[in-house]
């Protein structure tokens, strides 16, 4: 039977846990590259399901039967991986996830499941994505092809490198077979920025040459030839080669020696080779050790494999047994780093998103989450190790056994921050008209705001300084603005570059009479910065918002809209004035200074300009709370120009009052108002008009 990459264990017994080896750091062969000095994944991409597009159809990798959908009865999974940055899934014939979600999976073929993964790669700081390709001229090589041009397309945007790995797997026509694939289609990829590179070459890598299975029966010939085809080609060319490939035993043909010794770059397999922390350093001390030193003899690039360990066997230790991979490794002094794998769900050992907690995986099918040994882990924790991999091997952080990064040491998550998530937090905007800065939008005022430049569209977007799941927002405008519609979409994006919607494109009215607030549902996505993407405002020729509000599990606070006067330190013009009793006394909070009139001479008017047309269907009128009891005839009106008014509420006493506060509030029919105006014809205190307050409200 042939024995998988995947499954190839060693046939060696461990012997008993010795010290690892001091080993100085290795004399690199190569300088610093896309390879050497780099952190490199194994990228399958070789998942698709029935609807994705995907040539070679059904449920590929997913299910043993491809044409019938996933279910513990068909199924090739062990591994769950947690789908909340994705917009959307495909459905299973799993039960629902043990919180009642339904239990849907990715394809590997949507471009934006690519994206997302490469996404994390350079959030993560991950350097190059080795690309596996298996014999490409069978059913799958057209879903191959393609995967390759999603895979550089994602490649390009995030800065990340790729490369290509065949996998010989099986291939019974390699030798001629590679060489034509690799002429004919793949080569092509090199022309990309982000192919990756060493040494100035075009870095290819061919896995399994030498393996002691029936699966890769090659000669040293055959393997030879097409190791200096390569390099005749002018690629450099790394081999993935056995666990024991200098000792040629166990796991490794031998009279390989000289293949081996022919790659500007080794790689040797560990996945499968032991599950505890003995056993990694039982290798570092007894074969890897000596590997690093024989490649260090002969010029050759030595790039180990670490590994974050099978969850579906229990190996991984909530990061000790990841970290102790790659601290061996970067003690030895290895050239690089080889990851296996990013996205191997359906063998255990993948890096990538993963379910936390039972909740995140087919209730009552005993499908390991992270959290499989009582600590939680986050879902991205293996990629933050990975970060701090890939500082340690460059001199970033200093060497050390201690994971820098250490999971939640609980067994439930973390509660996720309660309340608005973006109060205070960074932000920025596509453009800035002078004082009204984006950051107003952030501030705990309503009545500062953000207002863009230039035409639409324009774009707000905080960062909330942590990935989050995002429910709901808010969105506010000054609430004396008058009513508009602002064309808005809500968008998220884990590092700040690649987007997704959370909320389709809508017009949302802002109305004073609610006020000028809007709250708006998202699709529950994680997200650690969010984007409104403004394409209109039936208002004013420009992005505006007053406070923009992110809330999380929790929802936004019910309370009422903020009562706010409209007339507060508006301009004031009057009639006549006595002395210093202007009219701007009128709207200054003061509740001592007022506005008077000329005296004798009725009728007299005082009005405020509120800035725009906004609804206004109550006046409040005030004089200093110490005054005498007296009835002033007012009457009040309105104007959207300042020339033509409206009656709002006839002529009529209002008493004045000290045992009420001197306050009289005048209720009316709503109307769209910028001039608010009080004309007094009569007083029994004294022959003039006179207010300390004249407020405007909405209703």
């Amino acid at each position: 039977m042939t024995v998988t990459r995947r499954t190839l264990l060693s046939s060696a017994a461990l012997g008993p846990p010795a010290a690892l080896l001091a080993a100085a750091p290795g004399r690199a062969a190569s300088p610093a590259g896309d390879v050497v000095g780099k952190v490199s994944v194994g990228y399958q991409g070789w998942f698709a399901c029935p609807g994705d597009g995907a040539p070679i159809g059904g449920w590929w990798h997913w299910s043993r039967d491809r044409f019938q959908p996933p279910s513990p009865a068909n199924t090739t999974i062990v591994s769950w991986p947690d789908l909340r940055d994705f917009t959307h899934a495909y459905p299973t014939a799993y039960p629902n996830l043990g919180d009642g979600r339904p239990a849907t999976l990715f394809s590997s073929y949507d471009q934006q499941t690519v994206d997302t993964h490469f996404d994390w790669m350079r959030t993560y700081s991950i350097d190059t994505a080795a690309l596996q390709r298996f014999n490409p001229f069978g059913d799958e090589g057209p879903t191959r092809d393609a995967m390759t041009r999603k895979v550089r397309a994602a490649a390009e945007r995030t800065g990340r490198k790729f490369y290509i790995m065949y996998d010989v797997t099986g291939w019974t026509n390699m030798q001629s077979e590679l060489k034509t694939d690799w002429t004919t289609k793949m080569s092509a990829h090199t022309a990309s920025s982000a192919y990756a590179r060493q040494n100035g070459r075009p870095v290819v890598c061919v896995w399994g040459f030498g393996f002691n299975d029936d699966g890769r029966p090659f000669t040293p010939a055959q393997c030879l030839d097409v190791v200096n085809w390569f390099k005749a080609q002018g690629c450099y060319v790394i081999g993935g080669v056995p666990t024991y490939w200098r000792e040629g035993k166990n796991d490794s043909r031998t009279g390989f020696l000289e293949v081996y010794h022919a790659f500007h770059m080794l790689s040797p397999w560990m996945v499968g080779r032991t599950g505890d922390l003995a056993g990694l350093d039982w290798f570092a001390t007894n074969v890897n050790a000596a590997d690093q030193a024989d490649c260090n003899a002969h010029g050759i690039d030595y790039q180990p494999c670490v590994l974050p360990g099978d969850l579906s066997a229990g190996h991984r230790r909530h990061g000790d047994f990841y970290w102790r991979s790659v601290y061996n490794m970067v003690r030895l002094g290895a050239q690089g780093l080889y990851v296996s794998m990013f996205d191997e769900f359906n063998e255990g050992n993948q890096i990538a998103k993963t379910a936390e907690t039972a909740a995140s995986v087919p209730a009552g099918t005993g499908i390991r989450a992270l959290d499989e040994d009582g600590t939680f882990c986050s879902a991205d924790y293996y990629l933050r190790i990975t970060t701090d991999a890939g500082k340690m091997l460059k001199g970033q952080l200093p060497l050390t056994s201690v994971r820098p990064t250490q999971p939640t040491t609980a067994t439930t998550p973390p509660p996720q921050p309660t309340g608005d998530l973006a109060a205070g937090k960074a932000v920025s905007a596509s453009s800035v008209n002078g004082p009204y800065a984006a950051a107003n939008a952030v501030d705990a005022s309503t009545g500062s705001y953000w207002e863009s430049s230039g035409a639409l569209p324009q774009w707000l977007q905080v960062d909330l300084g942590g990935a989050y799941t995002v429910k709901s927002l808010v969105m506010r405008l000054p609430a004396g603005w008058e009513r508009r519609t602002q064309t808005v979409t809500v968008q998220g994006s884990s590092d700040g570059s690649s987007y997704r919607t959370l909320a389709a494109s809508a017009g949302y009215v802002f109305d004073p009479g609610s006020g000028n607030t809007v709250t708006v549902a998202l699709s529950g996505a994680t997200a650690r910065h969010v984007r409104l993407a403004f394409a209109a405002n039936t208002a004013w020729p420009a992005a505006q918002m007053a406070q923009l509000q992110v809330y999380g599990e929790d929802a936004p606070p019910a309370t009422p809209p903020p009562v706010t006067d409209l007339a507060r330190g508006k301009p004031a013009t009057a009639s006549s004035q006595v002395q210093a009793y202007g009219p701007g006394n009128a709207v200054d909070t003061d509740a001592g200074s007022y506005w008077e009139s000329a005296n004798n001479a009725f009728p007299q008017w005082i009005q405020v300009d509120l800035g725009s047309a906004v609804p206004v269907g109550r006046a409040v009128l005030k004089l200093p709370p110490s005054w005498g009891a007296r009835t002033q005839t007012l009457a009040i009106s309105g104007s959207t120009d300042g020339a033509t008014f409206t009656t709002l509420a006839g002529a009529a006493g209002r008493a004045f009052n000290p045992a009420s506060g001197n306050t009289v509030t005048v209720s009316f029919p709503a109307a769209a108002t910028r001039y608010l105006r009080v004309t007094a014809t009569g007083n029994s205190g004294w022959p003039a008009g006179q207010l300390s307050a004249l407020e405007a409200y909405a209703s």
